[in-house]
């Protein structure tokens, strides 16, 4: 089996899960009765010490940046030590980056790549919190603030914390399959489901919650009532308002107007039925308030970039065995 090794780089602030969650996947493969190391792991730091962690738990590097072996995936958490750091660890990354055969960040690592000139002219995206800062920033890089992951090339970078471990999840079944994958999904008690194009919000986090009472109730039912007459005649009588002041109040307090808040939600809805259930597509899209399976489609091809039958396909979580 081909290796591919992984090396982390370490440095002081970096956030301990952009390293231990990718590296338990990445060690998950190792693991599997029968099957050679496929990704042997090093961790460097720039003078090979421990690092400090941004929670204060130290990390023991195996060596140094300079004499760390040349990996085939060259992995950069985030941290709030990328906000400023040390210089030599960006002109490292400029340097070394390309040599790599696959190059991945997680969280604010892409801040990292982005300083060192590596995304300049490559898709990406990190944690929701800074898109604006690394588009502001660093012009030359396509921020997209939307997914969990992008992978532009031989270039991956994630969203926050917990996205690491998707991505990483994502690497290992391109590499090793469908099955590989899976079975450290299970064993690290994951799910193999989150495609990279998922948003990093759910419709009731990208939004914002609502001041007064009414427009919450509102905000309650539409997530609780995804199959219910939603429309903003109905919505605004909920409220107890006009439609049009409904419509202008709900855009006010929640930054998106109800019919995108409406469509978020029923299609978070819909993708849960197909990945959680066996139901049919004409009973999923019933259920989520889409009324014929063609509207849900419509809707799937346009945010996910895939029909439901592919998305159920390549997302469905086939039920656990039982002993």
């Amino acid at each position: 089996m081909t290796q591919r090794p992984v090396l982390v780089v370490l440095f002081d602030g970096v956030q301990s899960l952009d390293v231990t969650g990718p590296v338990e996947v990445f060690a998950g493969a190792d693991h599997l009765p029968g099957r050679p190391t496929p990704y042997p792991i090093h961790t460097a730091s720039l003078d090979g010490a421990p690092v400090r962690t941004q929670s204060g738990l130290r990390l023991a590097a195996d060596s140094s940046l300079a004499d760390a072996p040349r990996p085939h995936t060259l992995l950069v958490p985030g941290g709030d030590g990328t906000r400023d750091p040390d210089p030599r660890l960006v002109d490292w990354l400029r340097e070394q980056g390309p040599r790599a055969e696959r190059l991945v960040s997680v969280c604010t690592g892409a801040l990292l790549l982005a300083r060192a000139g590596l995304l300049d002219g490559h898709r990406a995206t990190t944690h929701w919190a800074f898109c604006d800062h690394l588009a502001r920033h660093h012009p030359a890089v396509d921020v997209d603030p939307d997914p969990i992951f992008v992978r532009d090339g031989n270039i991956a970078t994630s969203a926050g914390v917990t996205a690491g471990i998707d991505l990483a999840l994502a690497l290992v079944e391109e590499d090793l399959g469908r099955d590989v994958a899976l079975t450290i999904a299970r064993h690290l008690v994951v799910f193999l489901r989150r495609p990279g194009n998922q948003a990093q919000f759910s419709a009731q986090l990208a939004a914002q919650t609502a001041r007064r009472e009414p427009l919450r109730e509102v905000q309650q039912f539409i997530t609780e009532h995804p199959a219910a007459d939603l429309s903003v005649d109905s919505l605004a009588a909920r409220a107890r308002l006009s439609p049009r002041h409904f419509a202008r109040a709900f855009q006010a307090e929640t930054g998106t107007t109800p019919g995108r808040y409406v469509e978020r939600v029923r299609l978070e809805h819909a993708r849960r039925l197909l990945e959680d259930t066996g139901s049919g597509v004409h009973e999923v899209a019933r259920a989520a308030g889409y009324g014929t399976p063609e509207a849900m489609r419509r809707a799937f091809v346009k945010t996910l970039g895939t029909p439901p039958a592919e998305y159920r396909r390549r997302f469905h979580a086939p039920p656990v065995p039982t002993r």
